[in-house]
């Protein structure tokens, strides 16, 4: 049987064609921006625009090659290694604590021969993939609280306080998507919300252990239409007035490729807020067009991939894959457009870095396979 309109015989015969593409297109767009964001950190840094971007394509290619390895992996074997991946991820975390390197303030990066990485990235997503394994796995008795509901919060409540030490806004998001997942899972809502007191009051606590935390929610809550000169410092929320600025200056159209200024101002504009460069330089136009490939990348996880998928392991890690790709892409441009407090949450496959990217390629492999499975499955009802 033939492939359909919406699949494609690569990288895996019946995978979802219309969410390679989305992908694909977010890899050259973010490339686009991130050659203009990132002039002004080059140059600081005693090196050139150019190597930096080579380094960003190095990335997106390795990312690439992950993508193409995870689509022909069964998913079926995830379950195998999801709870290896937790503990292992849960070491790095620890080490991470221990012997880290600082980025911008905070200890999260990890550098093992000379590679460096950030073990939140790995071990978010083996959390995220590891809780669909469990939810799939108990089933039958999944409005059991000892069975179901003990298990799996060991898991999320080690991983998110290991996160959470130096990374609160990572920590929270993940809470939040193990929160919907257990929802889409059939959780009991009672004991959902029981996590849910959990999460607040843990949050709380990493909240009021950094003041650094408590002055960023602290402005954000006291956040003013009107910019003020004397505000522009690093304690006043700098990031996120220069934000507005770039965002409002692109207007309907943009600034133009290559035209910001932002960047300039901006703290980490090739990371950060490089949402903010693509809204200065490609205007409203861009910003909606970089939004539509999130929410498409969302409608084909969701309704067609997790929805056609004939069992609950393939649904559930499908729901698992694609939050982890398209909530972290709406976080990073809701904290541009000042919906949201600054959280240093990275843009999947547009901003700079290697961890967020490498991880998004292995989730977005996955989802292909599980298009691939789901596809075939389809043939031989059919033939």
């Amino acid at each position: 049987m033939g492939s359909g309109p919406d699949e494609i015989d690569t990288p895996g015969q019946g995978s979802d064609r219309v969410l390679l593409i989305a992908v694909i297109v977010l890899m050259v767009f973010g490339t686009l921006a991130v050659f203009s964001a990132i002039a002004y950190f080059a140059e600081s840094n005693n090196t050139t625009a150019f190597h930096l971007i080579i380094r960003h394509i190095i990335k997106l290619a390795i990312a690439f090659i992950i993508l193409l390895v995870a689509s022909k992996f069964d998913y079926h074997k995830v379950g195998k290694l999801s709870r290896i991946a937790v503990i292992v991820s849960w070491i790095l975390l620890v080490l991470v604590m221990l012997i880290g390197t600082q980025v911008f303030g905070a200890q999260r990066s990890l550098n093992i021969g000379g590679f460096s990485f950030q073990p939140s990235s790995i071990a978010g997503a083996a959390l995220m993939l590891h809780v669909a394994v469990l939810l799939a796995q108990k089933q039958e008795y999944i409005k059991d609280f000892k069975k179901t509901f003990l298990p799996i919060m060991v898991y999320i409540i080690i991983t998110c306080a290991l996160i959470g030490i130096e990374n609160f806004s990572g920590a929270a998001l993940l809470m939040a998507m193990c929160l919907l997942l257990m929802f889409i899972g059939r959780v009991s809502l009672i004991q959902i919300g029981a996590l849910v007191l959990i999460g607040i009051l843990g949050g709380s606590l990493l909240l009021l252990s950094s003041a650094e935390r408590r002055s960023r929610i602290e402005r954000y809550m006291e956040q003013v239409t009107d910019i003020k000169a004397e505000e522009y410092n690093l304690n006043s929320g700098y990031q996120a007035q220069q934000s507005y600025i770039a965002i409002a200056r692109g207007d309907i159209f943009g600034a133009g490729i290559g035209k910001s200024t932002q960047r300039d101002f901006l703290p980490a504009p090739y990371n950060d807020f490089i949402f903010a460069i693509i809204a200065e330089e490609y205007g409203l136009v861009g910003s909606i067009f970089i939004m539509f490939i999130f929410t498409l990348i969302l409608f084909r996880g969701i309704a067609r991939i997790a929805k056609n998928s004939p069992e609950a392991l393939g649904a559930l890690l499908a729901s698992a894959c694609t939050m982890y790709v398209v909530m972290f892409g709406f976080i990073n441009a809701m904290v541009a457009s000042g919906l949201l407090p600054v959280t240093g949450l990275p843009m999947p496959f547009v901003s700079y870095g290697g961890s967020s990217i490498l991880v998004s390629g292995l989730m977005i492999g996955i989802l292909l396979n599980i298009s691939k499975h789901n596809a075939e499955k389809r043939a031989v009802f059919y033939a």
